[in-house]
């Protein structure tokens, strides 16, 4: 079906004639710069239909791809670019200033001079040399020993995963799969390959989209996506929001598919009380080092199961996958007993570039089988097998943590941090306090002769670590200790960490408190979201420990107090109180509603001085607004 159409982003297109033709010719004259199998082609590009071209061309012209987000700190892709010794590398025009020194070849897939170069190639499909042992791509994910370690997937994998995903899911041409994850999480490969090799029609997400929950799901109605495939915690979040306003999901929705993360029972509960039986919700589960996944769950068929034990389970493995519940001696353990899960089978990866020994440490021969060259991973987390053959998930064995369904090693913060000049010594844990939301937080101990920046240390760490850290790595507190807390055999006992305090952190700005009716709306919703006490005009919203999921759960509920249009992109340029509140009061010539939306339960005569005030408190801020709007910057 040629005509059909393959790609959509945004108002652009593309049929299936038209994606193969384009990526046939970047991948003829990435062949002539000498792409072949196993040479490794970086692709650092935004959501485009450049990026699904680019992936297409890297692997018709027999090389492996290598994303590259370009929302890392330089330090980082410097990092996966050093290591991965790409001679390639895709990208866009506007994102050349933002990369680091590297030797690689560089294709602007924007510009005109470089698709001059490219639009001459033929159109063919080229000859292609590629065998199922060969590399697909390498994705790279946190490493305990302070770098990023590359994971390295053969096509025989890829593919194996893929046609699982289609049959498991039903995927057929008609449907339309939104591509909701960055290429740098692998994700996006079952999003993008599974959808393309079905004759589906792929949808780009755009940040807009992000906006909010009902911006999301009136734009999935829109865009008449049929199938979606969605974090975790952003499928709980949605679930909430489906629970606690009047919205729908996309009569075009048929299919969810939730993973990287836990999901909750309670969640699950909810959801089935949302919606029609007919919708389809998926969960699944795998580490990036067996391709993407390796078991999936259709909850569907899983009330009473749930009702019995109160966990949502990972689900069986899916075709040519194989999974091993062993206890430290790699001994199979009983139905019902915890152990250590092992993947065995098609999807298990080569291992990690260029360490042999991690590699050796993490896949090991595969005591059960007789086929040479069999091997298991090793996965870290904690499971056990239930009566009727699904396996539940209960954790992990080791301090690897997911957030937002980024895998972390708690380490490789930890070694970041070490390397900091004011730190003697640091541990880092994931804390679950409350709502079911895990953030990271950094236990220290400053060095004795720098007592005296422990007031400003907070802040000056959350810049050093961006530096060189994702913003999902970056903690959301840091408490100062004295030491840290040793068990009986002189190991961190991390149970014994305190409670991060609920109070505002010591940040370089000076506490001021909110004085107009809208700072002040707008603070008790900080408060209430990032569970932090005492919220200033100047605070700002991620150096609280906000990120961008709990700034949607802001934007909604602002929009329901405030009654108007606010793009989610719009509150990222004004992320402190005193900057929300302006923008809101120059938007808003008519103070006359707000404070009746208002989540604060108050009286009439209250609501009615508290009205008077906002009136003259906006009147004075709007005639001043044209000289302070820079103080807040």
């Amino acid at each position: 079906t040629p005509d059909a159409v393959a790609v959509v982003f945004e108002n652009q297109q593309l049929t299936y004639r038209e994606l193969n033709q384009r990526a046939n010719q970047l991948a003829h004259y990435l062949q002539n710069l000498g792409v072949k199998p196993e040479v490794l082609v970086g692709i650092c590009v935004e959501r485009s239909l450049d990026m699904v071209v680019g992936l297409l061309a890297i692997f018709k012209a027999g090389g492996a791809y290598v994303p590259l987000d370009p929302a890392y700190p330089q330090e980082r892709i410097a990092l996966m670019l050093n290591d991965a010794q790409v001679p390639v590398l895709l990208t866009q025009q506007h994102l050349l200033g933002q990369l680091p020194a590297h030797t690689a070849k560089v294709v602007c897939l924007d510009n005109d001079v470089n698709w001059q170069a490219v639009s001459s190639a033929i159109k063919q499909n080229p000859l292609n040399q590629t065998n199922p042992a060969n590399l697909a791509y390498v994705i790279y994910t946190s490493g305990s020993t302070g770098t990023p370690k590359g994971v390295t997937i053969q096509h025989q994998s890829l593919v194996n995963f893929v046609q699982a995903t289609i049959k498991e899911y039903e995927l057929q041409a008609q449907d339309r799969i939104l591509q909701f994850a960055s290429i740098s999480f692998d994700v996006a490969v079952e999003e993008i390959f599974s959808c393309l090799l079905s004759g589906a029609t792929l949808v780009l997400r755009t940040d807009e989209m992000l906006a909010s929950i009902p911006a999301f799901l009136e734009k999935c109605l829109i865009l008449c996506i049929s199938v979606l495939d969605i974090p975790t915690s952003f499928w709980h979040q949605l679930t909430s929001e489906l629970s606690t306003s009047k919205l729908t999901l996309p009569e075009t929705l048929r299919l969810v598919v939730t993973g990287s993360e836990k999901a909750l029972a309670d969640t699950v509960h909810t959801w089935r009380k949302q919606v029609e039986p007919r919708l389809r919700l998926v969960n699944a589960y795998g580490p990036t080092e067996t391709t993407v996944g390796a078991t999936v769950c259709d909850l569907a068929g899983t009330k009473e199961l749930i009702a019995v034990e109160p966990e949502v389970p990972i689900g069986r493995a899916i075709a040519n996958v194989q999974t091993y519940v062993l206890d430290s001696d790699l001994q199979p353990v009983p139905i019902g007993v915890w152990g250590e899960l092992y993947i065995g089978g098609v999807g298990v990866a080569r291992g990690y570039l260029h360490q042999p020994e991690l590699t050796a440490h993490s896949f090991i021969p595969n005591p059960f089988s007789n086929e040479p060259g069999s091997r298991l991973y090793k996965t870290g987390d904690r499971v056990r097998y239930r009566s009727d053959g699904q396996i539940e998930f209960n954790g992990r064995i080791d301090n690897q943590v997911k957030i937002r369904g980024f895998r972390i090693e708690l380490g490789e913060i930890e070694a970041v941090l070490s390397q900091h000049p004011d730190v003697r010594s640091t541990v880092v844990i994931a804390r679950q306090d409350y709502s079911n939301d895990k953030r990271l937080v950094a236990y220290i101990v400053p060095e004795l002769d720098k007592q005296q920046t422990t007031k400003n240390l907070n802040q000056h760490l959350t810049d050093y670590l961006s530096k060189s850290l994702p913003n999902y790595m970056l903690p959301s507190a840091f408490v100062i200790l004295d030491k840290l807390p040793l068990t009986p055999n002189g190991k961190v006992d991390r149970k014994a960490l305190p409670m991060p305090d609920t109070v505002r952190p010591e940040l370089e700005l000076v506490y001021q408190p909110p004085q107009t009716e809208i700072e002040k709306t707008i603070a008790d919703i900080w408060q209430e979201v990032l569970h932090v006490e005492n919220v200033g005009i100047y605070d700002n919203f991620f150096e609280l420990g906000g990120h961008s999921l709990l700034l949607v759960q802001v934007h909604s509920k602002l929009q329901k107090i405030f009654q108007k249009d606010l793009l989610l992109v719009e509150m990222f340029q004004h992320p402190t109180v005193s900057h929300l509140a302006r923008y809101f009061s120059q938007e808003s010539r008519e103070e006359t509603s707000f404070i009746q939306h208002s989540h604060r339960s108050e009286s009439r005569k209250t609501s009615t001085q508290r009205r008077k005030q906002a009136r003259k408190e906006h009147r004075a801020a709007t005639k001043e607004r044209g000289v302070s709007s820079q103080s807040d910057e």
